[in-house]
């Protein structure tokens, strides 16, 4: 593996671990676009670059996201009760989303997530007056809910945290606990997507030797290397650091990466 290659992975790995453990969520956020730019830099996968780079960052998220709940459990922010109730939905919802993947096309499936990145970069951005918590739904509309976050999370490679950690503080959990339940949730997403993402992919022609389907090992192994002591430091920090002042920079930094990917080629 080329030096420049090697260290842009392990780069990758530790910020996606830190943003893990910060935001509750799984770093796809990060690891889809730039995997795109180092994919295509490096010549690798050719026209199914952004389906290689949603596989390897779910598969990449199992890992940080073990990390990261291990993290919150010990410090109680995992509410368990809730990631069973909405497992059933997103394992069913994430399966639905990676066989999406497989027919999108590669123009549409980066404008999809460019798109989405604009969405999460303006919720960052955007303070917004706090709204009262309403009751958590019956067991059939968190399965719902846990489909349709599932779905979107297969379809651009996120651990769900940005839908999740609202959708529980909005429901009454304060905002520590959001994000450490966020990141258990995240769990079953990044399993499920990744067995979708390798059997939607399989046999596919022109994908890179250590793959497997929508998988790119090489990229996975080195990540999850940085990314795994890099998430309990992150659930460190959510507890000592400006969380809301983070956010906003990140937004702006999410708002760069989307329309960079909107107007690439």
């Amino acid at each position: 593996m080329p030096a420049v290659e090697l260290s842009a992975y392990l780069t990758l790995g530790i910020l996606s671990g830190l943003l893990a453990g910060l935001f509750g969520v799984g770093g796809g956020v990060v690891i889809v676009p730039a995997l795109i730019l180092i994919f295509t830099r490096m010549d690798i996968g050719g026209d199914w670059i952004p389906h290689l780079a949603v596989g390897t960052s779910l598969a990449t998220i199992i890992g940080t996201g073990a990390a990261s709940t291990r993290a919150h459990h010990r410090r109680g922010g995992v509410r368990w009760e809730l990631v069973a109730r909405l497992a059933p939905g997103i394992v069913l919802g994430t399966w639905a989303g990676a066989g999406l993947v497989a027919v999108i096309p590669e123009w549409w499936l980066k404008r999809l997530f460019a798109g989405f990145l604009i969405l999460v970069s303006l919720r960052m951005l955007i303070r917004s007056a706090p709204k009262r918590s309403v009751p958590l739904p019956g067991t059939g509309r968190l399965w719902a809910v846990g489909g349709g976050i599932g779905m979107l999370s297969a379809l651009v490679g996120i651990g769900g945290g940005t839908m999740t950690v609202p959708f529980l503080n909005r429901h009454g959990l304060e905002m520590r606990q959001a994000v450490g339940t966020s990141a258990a949730v995240g769990l079953p997403i990044a399993i499920a997507g990744a067995i979708g993402l390798i059997l939607a992919g399989w046999g596919r022609v022109g994908l890179p030797a250590f793959s497997t389907g929508f998988v790119y090992w090489p990229a996975v192994g080195v990540m999850l290397l940085a990314s795994m002591p890099a998430a309990p430091l992150g659930a460190r920090l959510a507890h000592a650091l400006p969380v809301d002042l983070l956010k906003r920079l990140f937004g702006l930094l999410l708002l760069a990466v989307a329309l960079r990917l909107a107007f690439s080629g």
